[in-house]
């Protein structure tokens, strides 16, 4: 008698998609932020680009002992996120340290993809800003000169520091700053990507742009509030850190405190810390909790009955 039914062992379901395809759908997500800064910042910016991402793949290439240098596409997503988060001309070896820390410690030491903790892109800057923070934190941010490619550097304060750049400059992107987080618009175009392709969705994203505007409308009315979503790193964290599938809450709730507590930690540091830019250092601390937060807001399993001690 044919058998009608077969049972293996799990998973049942293939999902069509797999890492490589939704890294790429990540960097084509990118793409309009990477274009902006190159074409606000010129040739410099292409070139921290490149050497962040080809630093990245090498470095992960050896570690794997492996040919392929592009591979499943993280280790090159990586790469392009630690440069879009740097300045548009920070010296060679320093772009290609934080890439190294970025892979190598930030991924391969917490077991490799899918097992990190932090964000490894944000944990090669932060090692970046700690030991040589005036290439990266200093009197280093680029007057935008767009389309003028081959223009030289000319160095001005950042958008956080000043408070006098126009939200219009703010959400095209024409404001010193990081060569991927100057254009509000550029990262919104690859956020809607992301929610069309699914892989985010509104919560985090939500919960801490929400916050960050009502935090500012309190410090300083609605313009305020405004100019602290547009400025800085708050869009380039929200849309692409801080919904990074490994480091973040799989609960819906837990993605809403999540990203509740990105928007605090940010303002927090904005308006009262050394720091003028908050949002590194509050998506690393975030992601160290994530563990604590699956673990309170994972839904209670069905028909489960509460033990009675009568």
């Amino acid at each position: 008698m044919d058998r009608k039914l077969v049972v293996s062992t799990s998973p049942h379901l293939k999902s069509p998609e797999d890492i490589q395809s939704i890294m790429t759908d990540v960097m084509v997500a990118l793409f309009p932020a990477t274009l902006m800064g190159v074409l606000i910042f010129g040739y410099q910016a292409l070139v921290t680009i490149i050497l962040a991402v080809v630093a990245a793949m090498v470095t992960e290439a050896i570690i794997l002992r492996k040919g392929n240098l592009f591979g499943d596409g993280s280790a090159a997503l990586t790469g392009l996120f630690l440069a879009l988060v740097l300045p548009p001309s920070p010296p060679w070896w320093v772009v290609v340290i934080g890439s190294v820390v970025a892979i190598a410690v930030g991924k391969h030491l917490f077991g490799g993809i899918g097992n990190n903790i932090f964000n490894p892109a944000l944990v090669g800057r932060a090692v970046l800003v700690v030991s040589w923070g005036a290439h990266i934190a200093g009197d280093v941010w680029v007057r935008p000169q767009p389309f003028a490619f081959m223009a030289d550097t000319v160095t001005q304060a950042t958008a956080l520091s000043t408070y006098d750049f126009s939200l219009w400059d703010l959400f095209i992107g024409t404001v010193p700053g990081s060569i991927g987080e100057t254009s509000a618009l550029a990262l919104l175009l690859g956020g809607l990507w992301l929610l069309y392709r699914g892989h985010i969705e509104w919560r985090i994203p939500g919960a801490f742009i929400g916050i960050v505007f009502i935090m500012g409308l309190i410090d300083g009315g609605f313009g305020m509030g405004l100019y602290h979503v547009l400025a800085g790193g708050v869009m380039i964290g929200a849309l692409f850190m801080a919904t990074d599938m490994v480091t973040s809450p799989v609960t819906p709730v837990g993605r809403l405190i999540f990203g509740f507590g990105c928007g605090l930690i940010t303002m927090i540091i904005r308006l009262f810390g050394a720091y003028p830019e908050g949002v590194m250092f509050a998506i690393l601390l975030m992601n160290s909790l994530t563990p604590i937060i699956d673990n309170l807001t994972l839904p209670k399993k069905f028909g489960e009955v509460k033990r009675s001690d009568a």
